[in-house]
């Protein structure tokens, strides 16, 4: 979801995305951005772009993302991860130009 638009965004060529929350609070206690000494911008400039840009509440990701709906034997053969199909919806780069203006690339 977010790793995949700051690398499609030019941000840095690989990104990964760590989220933490806390029992009983929505939004994320911390937003750690680790770019493995690739990224255009630095990593803490992503993580509030991020910040700024998704809505992580659990609840906004559910709608976001639109897992409501069961898809288990689609992600049971070939992983989750990586896949075109337009049902996995955490795969789309739909951030991408928010990035962009946010972080001045």
């Amino acid at each position: 979801m977010g790793g995949e638009n700051v690398v499609a965004s030019g941000a840095a060529s690989r990104c990964e995305v760590q989220v933490a929350y806390a029992i009983g609070i929505a939004r994320p206690m911390s937003i750690l951005v680790e770019t493995f000494g690739t990224e255009t911008v630095s990593p803490d400039s992503i993580a509030s772009a991020i910040s700024e840009i998704f809505d992580l509440r659990p609840a906004a990701i559910i709608d976001e993302l639109n897992l409501r709906r069961p898809i288990y034997a689609q992600t049971a053969a070939y992983g989750h991860f990586g896949r075109e199909e337009e049902s996995f919806t955490w795969e789309q780069l739909n951030k991408v130009d928010a990035l962009k203006s946010v972080l001045n690339i």
